[in-house]
This record gives structure tokens, sequence and C-alpha cells, in this order.
């Protein structure tokens, strides 16, 4: 099943085009991560995948869905979501276990709603795949800020969604937080059961093993989309950041530097 297309699309506000001519397709099984520079149109994108936003101009496809043409709140639940927007709402005195659940019922911060046996079972099992059913009963707050991204996921992930967005989940991380939320993060990648993924990120060091396709974002526009080893490249990455970037690839793992090659000989 095709996860997503955008055809033309276009959003304005005010006077500023914050997308322009987006044309962009996510097939079933795909992981796809987003890199581009601040103010390239990465947070309006996602809220467009989401249900969140309405193009201007051209048409939005989710899970067979045109925006427009749906009711986005039966939509929504299709589509987990993490991102801080999300992770500042929630009471640092909630239950992790009650974090997670309560994302059945789309609410956050758990309060008179009933849950099955069979949402409680979920829910371990996720704290369990993520390797923090240990911290069941501990309060949200308590907890270490790469613990928290990793209850964040799953809560994203408790309806079964059949797109997975994750907004730059390793924001706010130290190097210890950021390595092992990115060995979370190439677990869920890698694992042929996981819905398809779109990773938003600023980091090249933050794109996990597992991610099968990228796109580079500037200015609004699609600089380049494809298989990630085509698209990730120094050339490519240079012209995303206006700058000479040298990129490199290692055991699975990408990095990003300035180059010493003067910008007119690699953005070209």
């Amino acid at each position: 099943m095709r996860i997503l297309e955008l055809k033309g699309v276009s959003v304005l506000r005010g006077n500023s085009w914050l997308l322009k001519s987006i044309d962009w397709v996510v097939e079933e099984g795909e992981r796809w991560v987003i890199v581009g520079p601040n103010g390239a149109g990465k947070t309006t994108l996602l809220s467009l995948l989401s249900a969140q936003l309405y193009p201007t101009v051209g048409t939005v496809q989710l899970l067979g869905e045109t925006l427009g043409r749906v009711d986005v709140f039966v939509l929504r639940p299709r589509i987990g979501v993490c991102s801080s927007h999300i992770a500042r709402r929630i009471p640092g005195d909630e239950r992790v276990c009650d974090v997670v659940v309560s994302a059945v019922r789309a609410v956050i911060g758990r309060g008179r709603e009933v849950y099955s046996e069979t949402d409680f079972l979920r829910a371990a099992q996720l704290l369990r795949e993520f390797h923090i059913e240990q911290f069941a009963d501990r309060r949200f707050g308590t907890l270490s800020d790469g613990e928290r991204k990793r209850v964040e996921i799953a809560r994203a992930l408790m309806g079964t969604p059949e797109l997975l967005l994750l907004d730059e989940p390793g924001a706010g991380l130290d190097l210890a937080g950021r390595e092992s939320l990115v060995v979370t993060l190439a677990e869920l990648t890698s694992n042929p059961t996981s819905p398809a993924v779109v990773l938003v990120t600023h980091h090249m060091e933050e794109i996990p093993d597992g991610i099968t396709h990228a796109l580079l974002l500037a200015d609004g526009g699609i600089v380049a989309s494809g298989v990630v080893n085509e698209v990730l490249t120094s050339e490519l990455l240079s012209r995303t950041y206006h700058m000479p970037l040298r990129l490199s690839h290692l055991d699975g793992r990408w990095a990003a530097r300035a180059d010493t090659v003067p910008c007119s000989r690699v953005v070209g």
C-alpha cells in the first residue's frame, strides 16, 4: 500500500511560502529520514503528514485518504507521532505505563477513561520492546531524557499506527542518551513488522542503520529524495546547507563536517 503521496504541495503563511511544489511518495515498508537546516520547512511538512495542516496548493494523500476529503479525527489515530510538542504536555507525575496506555484514547494525562486488559498488555509489550519495562510504575518526570524518549516512542506506537513520525527525537540528549536512542531507532527501523517511518533530524549522527530512503529539504523545496545511499552525498548535503560539507558513512553510521574545499567547487 502507498503510505503517503504529495502532489504539487505548497503551503503559504502570510506572504511566505513555507513549502513549494513538493512531490513525494512513501511506500509501505520504507523508512525515511528528512534532513535540512532550520527554516527548511521540516516542521510544516510534518504537520501535513500528521493531518494537522492542510496544503494551500496541491493534494496530500495519507494512508489512502485525501486531506480535505476525510474526517481527520478518524485518520489521525492511524498515525503515530513522537515530538517535543507532545512530550512537553505529558505530566511529570504520570506513571510511565499510563503515559503509554493513554495513547489509545488520544489523551495526554490519564483521567477517568477506562482501558481494557488488552490495552495494558499492549503497553507492557511495548515497554519490554524498548527495554523500559522496569520503569512501568515510575513517574515520567523522574526518568532521564533518554529514558523519556523511549517512553514517547512506545506511546506513539501504542495504537499500532500505519505511519510513525519521529520529530527530532534526539533533541536535547547528551552523548550517552543520543547513542542509546540511535540503538533503539535502529532496532525499530530494522524490524519488518514496524510501520512506515519518517524521521526528522538535524544531525547525520542520529540516522540509524535501517533507514532506507532520505529527503533533503531546503528553503521550502526538495533538494533530492530517494534511496538513502544515493541521496546522502557530500555534494547534495552541501547544496542543502549552502556550505561545503564532507559526509562519511562508516559501520552503519553517518557523520558530516565542514569541508575545506571552496564552496564554489562543492556546490556548483
